[in-house]
């Protein structure tokens, strides 16, 4: 899910959010909106709890206020990670915003086309979003794991358990989830090949049909693709890019 964080001027930012809106409809990711009034309602009197991927859009007028919003993320809440654009009259905004290294996405001018270039940073944030490291996170005797989707070899349900085995390149572990569930928050990197177990597409580097037995990058070996899987497995395999 995208966060959209736009502010103060609420009739800019109305426009600014009709605008995301109409240009993520072309995709499918999931987006939220956060709208305020002042800086001062967001940042100091009632912030929102707000998890994950951030863009916060920060529509700047005469009182450099897109400016202060902008130090106080970076400085006061040490958030270097979310993506900051700023939407000003003041076309030497830019310089002050370099001199001070708050480093931002873009600082655009409103009345040079602003709606083509803001089109255009949405394009790259896309992409920015898509190539994001991705984690399974989960708990497991009260302490949280995350293990990168790009560590994961396989996953393999527990027989007689509710619970599963995380093989990783660096260890396994136990994620105290049935299959179905761990297989909702993966990705379409991931292969199921029978019920009791998702493999890694991107560690594929053999299918043997006749011998219906499946190569791993790091040398693992499964033969536990089931007779209803074959087909989709054989098909995933020569598809994948």
């Amino acid at each position: 899910m995208i966060n959209f964080i736009i502010g103060d001027n609420h009739s800019l930012a109305v426009e600014v959010k009709s605008l995301i809106d109409s240009y993520m409809m072309n995709y499918d990711i999931e987006v939220k909106y956060f709208l305020f009034n002042s800086y001062k309602d967001i940042f100091e009197e009632k912030p929102p709890k707000i998890v994950g991927f951030k863009v916060f859009i920060m529509i700047d007028d005469e009182d450099n206020n897109g400016v202060k919003a902008t130090k106080f993320i970076r400085n006061n809440l040490d958030d270097w990670n979310s993506i900051i654009i700023i939407i000003s009259n003041n076309e030497r905004l830019k310089l002050t915003i370099n001199d001070k290294r708050l480093f931002i996405f873009d600082c655009i001018t409103r009345y040079s086309n602003y709606k083509k270039i803001l089109k255009e940073d949405l394009n790259h944030i896309i992409k920015n979003y898509d190539n994001r490291e991705k984690c399974l996170t989960f708990e497991s005797n009260r302490i949280i794991k995350k293990i990168d989707f790009k560590s994961i070899n396989m996953i393999v349900k527990e027989k007689d358990s509710k619970k599963c085995l995380i093989k990783a390149t660096h260890g396994n572990y136990y994620i105290p989830e049935p299959l179905s569930k761990v297989g909702e928050r993966l990705d379409n990197r991931f292969v199921k090949i029978s019920r009791s177990c998702i493999v890694n597409g991107e560690k594929i580097t053999e299918y043997d049909k006749t011998k219906n037995k499946l190569t791993l990058r790091n040398g693992i070996v499964s033969f536990d693709i089931s007779r209803d899987y074959k087909k989709k497995v054989s098909n995933y395999v020569i598809n994948y890019k």
